[in-house]
């Protein structure tokens, strides 16, 4: 685990994730379908997420199905127009599930502050927490698609904190992704580089033992 600035005073909030941290997607039929079509395991999200595709997304300019429809282009001249379509749609309709674990130790930490979801998400966010049972874990969602601003933006961990009704200083951020962690610390906040629930729950000991 990497820690960055445990406290030595309790914080006010926590921000925390979605993908990685509590959503984990099951990739398996992309895999397949990648070897059948001769692609090397990873190649269609490669294209996927390239920041000229995705980041439309991710600011809720386009839908999914728009996005799909890139990542054919994105993948043309290696497979088919037809394969390529199937393609992107097992990765924008893949099968995911949320850490029964992290989600038990996030409605703890809500009895005791304020619990914001700060995501880089799509415009289908809010019907994936729902379809989860997750759609009151959190006090607040920031979803880059709703606020169109993405992380590691200053802008999109303004918003959180300010949502969260706490300074950036009094907030903790729990994400899985280094940028993101090294943002936050720069803009004063305790940060957990997320790699497993251990991480999260010894960063909030003191609340769950109280």
């Amino acid at each position: 685990m990497t820690t960055f600035k445990i406290p030595s005073r309790p914080f006010d909030a926590v921000l925390c994730d979605l993908d990685n941290v509590i959503r984990f997607y099951d990739s398996s039929q992309l895999a397949e379908l990648e070897r059948a079509a001769g692609l090397a395991e990873g190649t269609t999200a490669k294209v996927a997420y390239a920041p000229e595709i995705d980041l439309p997304l991710l600011l809720g300019k386009i839908t999914q199905q728009q996005w799909v429809e890139s990542i054919v282009v994105g993948l043309a001249g290696q497979v088919p127009e037809v394969q390529a379509r199937e393609l992107g749609t097992a990765l924008a309709r893949a099968p995911f599930r949320a850490d029964d674990v992290v989600v038990a130790l996030l409605r703890r930490v809500r009895a005791h502050m304020p619990l914001v979801l700060v995501t880089n998400a799509t415009l289908e966010l809010e019907n994936d927490l729902a379809s989860m049972g997750l759609a009151d874990l959190a006090d607040h969602v920031v979803s880059s698609a709703r606020v169109q601003a993405v992380k590691p933006d200053r802008k999109i961990y303004e918003i959180a904190a300010e949502r969260a009704g706490v300074t950036m200083d009094r907030c903790l951020f729990v994400d899985d992704r280094l940028e993101n962690i090294e943002a936050a610390v720069a803009l004063g906040m305790t940060s957990v580089h997320y790699r497993g629930p251990a991480d999260l729950r010894e960063s909030l000991s003191f609340l769950l033992n109280s």
